[in-house]
């Protein structure tokens, strides 16, 4: 009798959870089709585009195939009559840097060097072992006016790293990076150095008082700067004994090279009904890392899914909303569609945004973010349909639950909180741009379907995509979009 009881009570929940589907909403989300996203994708990450690196004629391209999109479908242009949103950048060009740890000259093929550190002719300072950079290592050692050497895993993130930013807290003047895997480190090498010249900043550096800059350098070279070995260097830290390495000395001359550069968010708006002074902000960004001139073979980044993917689903949403509108349907809110820049240079596009609103921050209500939705992760090759949803339950509980009842009414993906601890290793709620939203005291979702294979690799590219997911992914995103656009009240934050 009891297992009868349940049985019913699975069944009548399930018939009124299907009851809940909008038939409204449902015709909508049907206008998101596989075909119209391979259509736009098969431009946006493209060849032509060049890999939609920030500030080169690719993103200028890609930005320009947005904005007629927008026009094409309806949406108001916002920013003085246009769809573009000007980022003003500036650009730190390939530097001239020279490196000596401890008598060793080190080759220019054998480290590379981020950062907007310049310095008046070569400077000398003690180099000092911080092991993995935990606080307990760091407190162990005195690291203010001194260069640090820090021990990194392979997909260690440098954006908000904690050990880094432990480090500039405690007054390092620079920061020696440690990949242990030869492949990691070359890898890191040749990135930092296909991107030299392409770091960029909101603001004009002043060199002589920016932040520690970051040198990436082999173990091997460490070990041998501080005459012993990465064996013993490796029991140090596993002894808790890195205070027992003797300092070395680090000299480095760097001479930076600043220029402007321009760059542009893509803005288009959808005007609400009775409650169009709340605004809801749906973003991708659809800049990715350009060209790898040293790439054997192919050397175009077309960055299919990281962001292409997010961009075109934005796109597509876009034109679901404006036909619904066209139709009577609403939205009640209004919908700021915005594809921005400058992500893969440090969250840049839309942290203008936030900095400089186009609408009312106040008046934001959400903030969705999607950031990679077109592949499998290795966790997922064998998984049901499934998205990373990170976020939802940051700033407002209400907005989770919500996510929450949208998904299970629609599609019922597998929702993986994995990377939705603010603590894991990735840090992926500080590396995308709905965390400038998140700074605001906005409530956000990022949308995220993991780190592949072909992540930041030439081989990210369109014949890749998981059509069929990414369809299923976008009208989640939509579904959610059309619950928190069109309810009575917008959605709460939570007090503190």
């Amino acid at each position: 009798m009891f297992r009868q009881i349940i049985t019913i009570l699975l069944l009548a929940l399930s018939l009124q959870a299907f009851a809940q589907r909008d038939p409204v909403v449902d015709k909508y989300a049907t206008t998101i089709t596989s075909a119209d996203l391979k259509a736009n994708l098969s431009i946006i990450a493209s060849d032509a585009m060049e890999g939609r690196e920030t500030g080169k004629r690719g993103q200028k391209m890609a930005a320009a195939f947005i904005s007629f999109t927008f026009q094409e479908l309806g949406l108001t242009a916002p920013v003085n009559g246009g769809y573009y949103q000007s980022v003003p950048l500036y650009s730190l060009g390939a530097p001239d840097v020279s490196l000596k740890l401890g008598n060793t000259v080190i080759g220019a093929d054998d480290f590379a060097f981020s950062g907007a550190v310049e310095t008046n002719g070569e400077v000398t300072m003690p180099l000092i072992f911080v092991g993995k950079g935990s606080k307990e290592e760091i407190e162990k050692v005195q690291v203010a006016d001194k260069a640090a050497v820090l021990i990194l895993e392979g997909n260690a993130s440098m954006n908000n790293n904690p050990a880094i930013v432990l480090l500039r807290e405690k007054g390092a003047k620079a920061i020696f990076t440690v990949l242990p895997q030869e492949e990691d480190f070359l890898r890191m090498v040749a990135r930092a150095k296909n991107f030299s010249g392409g770091r960029l900043m909101l603001t004009k550096p002043s060199p002589q008082t920016a932040t520690a800059g970051i040198f990436f350098v082999s173990y091997n070279t460490v070990a041998k700067a501080f005459n012993t070995t990465v064996v013993k260097l490796d029991k140090a830290i596993a002894d808790k004994k890195i205070d027992k390495i003797k300092p070395a000395t680090a000299a480095f001359s760097i001479k930076q090279q600043i220029a402007e550069v321009k760059s542009e968010n893509v803005l288009g708006y959808l005007e609400g009904t009775d409650k169009k002074d709340e605004v809801v902000v749906i973003t991708a960004h659809y800049d990715h890392i350009g060209i790898s001139p040293r790439a054997e073979g192919d050397k175009i980044n077309n960055g299919a899914d990281d962001d292409g993917s997010g961009t075109v689903a934005v796109l597509a949403m876009a034109k679901a909303f404006v036909q619904a509108k066209k139709e009577g349907k609403g939205p009640r809110r209004s919908i700021l569609f915005m594809t921005v820049t400058g992500e893969e240079k440090g969250l840049l596009g839309s942290q203008f945004y936030t900095d400089n609103p186009v609408y009312s921050l106040d008046n934001t209500v959400v903030n969705l973010n999607i950031d990679m939705i077109g592949r499998s992760d290795p966790q997922h090759k064998t998984s049901a349909p499934y998205v990373y949803v990170i976020g939802s339950d940051k700033l407002s509980s209400e907005l989770h639950t919500l996510s929450e009842n949208v998904n299970k009414t629609y599609h019922n993906l597998v929702f993986d909180y994995t990377y939705n601890d603010q603590n894991h290793p990735d840090r992926l709620y500080y590396r995308s741009d709905h965390w400038n939203f998140a700074k605001k005291n906005i409530p956000i979702i990022f949308y995220f379907d993991g780190i592949h294979e072909d992540y930041h690799k030439v081989s990210d590219e369109v014949d890749k995509i998981e059509f069929d997911l990414l369809t299923k992914r976008t009208q989640t995103v939509f579904y959610t979009a059309w619950e928190i656009a069109n309810r009575a009240n917008r959605v709460a934050v939570d007090k503190k």
